[in-house]
């Protein structure tokens, strides 16, 4: 198998094997049993890539379950403990052995296993160990009313609409109105229609004059918050105008073309939708960076691509990183150990509680920092989940489901 998957095949020579023979006989050597509690020992290498990735695991496991159940790595490759791998007659590495009390094998695993699994091989084996419960954290009602009229409330991020950016796109189910340039080029991307010529049913505003025009008539000042790096756009129906806020607050002119193109360079490794780096988490898959829009579509890369992937998503709250890594369709570490993902949810026209939107998604670096988001959001409904939950929830969509999810048709307008 390959090595940069779930196992590597282990190979002995023949001198190895005679300075294994000789060492079995002496005193305790690497992975043998030395206290009366259950044991998990992982026979690996520190030079193997799913060793390597299995390491943060042992370590949290090392400490979540202390004084419960012993956790023992050992570095087969390395000569003076080959006589642990023809103890134990492994074949491929890693190889994790489970031990009871009394030091008897009772079950092992080869190749890479998450926490998940481990505390099911225990359970299998009658060891009911858990996990680190999470508390519960959920709201499913608003704790403030929402007063804004409809006609200030973005379609697209629920945000409030400014009436010197407000865009307005004209559909034969009525005016759909959002808050900026962005979210236009959101919803754009995730038109599963013909759009040719969709730009001609799009209005901006003048923020000079507050008065309406058509998108691909207005001269538009785009650049970046000093502060985030996040671009802001500004229309104008002069040139003149846009030039003279470009002497005041910087920038540079664009035209609606170019604008459209720099809008949708970057888009979710998942459903495809536009986003801007400074928002998105950060998906590296087979050594190629893309995004996720939201941290749920970052671990829909997962699924997707069928590959394992690394995610870099901003605490919600604190813009502190949130690191994730997966192997095989399954979390091999998170980091820190005690990040969590809130799971935003709303009630659709059936009364059904769907997705929020990825507005309303993120991760966490404690669920106190989660609880205090919601403090500081208080329209926000859902619940807090696992990262390992929102890894699994994607992983369980059918190919015909990630199909669907690519330019969420769901964001058009309705």
């Amino acid at each position: 198998m390959n090595a940069n998957r779930g196992v590597v095949r282990l190979t002995v020579t023949a001198g190895v094997l005679g300075a294994a023979a000789a060492a079995v006989g002496q005193s305790r050597s690497p992975g043998t049993q030395a206290a009366a509690l259950p044991r998990l020992l992982d026979l690996g290498s520190t030079k193997c890539i799913p060793c390597q990735k299995m390491a943060p695991i042992l370590e949290e496991a090392k400490k979540d379950f202390a004084g419960r159940f012993d956790v023992e790595f050992v570095d087969v490759w390395l000569k003076e403990n080959a006589a642990v791998a023809i103890t134990h007659k492994i074949r491929v590495i890693p190889t994790q052995i489970f031990f009871g009390p009394d030091g008897k094998e009772l079950g092992r695993h080869e190749g890479f296993l998450d926490r998940e699994r481990i505390l099911a091989m225990w359970k299998g084996l009658g060891y009911e160990f858990g996990g680190a419960e999470l508390p519960k954290i959920e709201r499913w009602v608003p704790v403030k009313k929402d007063d804004l009229a409809p006609d200030r409330v973005c379609y697209m991020c629920d945000g409030d609409v400014a009436a010197a950016t407000a865009i307005v796109v004209k559909t034969d189910r009525g005016d759909v109105r959002l808050c900026s340039p962005h979210c236009y080029f959101i919803l754009y991307s995730c038109l599963t229609e013909d759009r040719t010529d969709f730009d001609r049913q799009v209005s901006v505003t003048d923020c000079a004059t507050g008065q309406t025009l058509p998108a691909g008539e207005a001269v538009y000042l785009r650049g970046l918050a000093e502060k985030t790096g996040r671009p802001w756009v500004k229309a104008f129906a002069s040139r003149d105008a846009a030039v003279k806020q470009m002497q005041a607050s910087g920038g540079s002119i664009i035209a609606w073309a170019a604008l459209q193109g720099a809008e949708l360079s970057r888009r979710c490794g998942f459903c495809d939708r536009a986003c801007y780096p400074q928002d998105a988490a950060g998906v590296i898959v087979a050594g190629v960076h893309t995004y996720g829009c939201c941290a749920h579509c970052a671990m829909g890369v997962a699924a997707r691509t069928g590959k394992d992937i690394e995610v870099r998503q901003p605490d919600g709250l604190t813009g502190e990183p949130v690191v994730v890594k997966t192997l095989d369709g399954k979390i091999a570490s998170v980091e820190p150990s005690t990040a969590v993902a809130w799971f935003g949810q709303r009630k659709n026209a059936d009364g059904k509680w769907v997705s929020a939107g990825c507005f309303h998604q993120g991760f966490f670096r404690t669920p106190e920092n989660l609880r205090t988001w919601l403090e500081e959001h208080p329209l926000a409904t859902g619940e807090m989940i696992s990262i390992q939950q929102s890894l699994a929830d994607k992983m369980k969509l059918t190919p015909r489901q990630i199909a669907g999810a690519s330019k969420i048709d769901e964001c058009a307008p309705r």
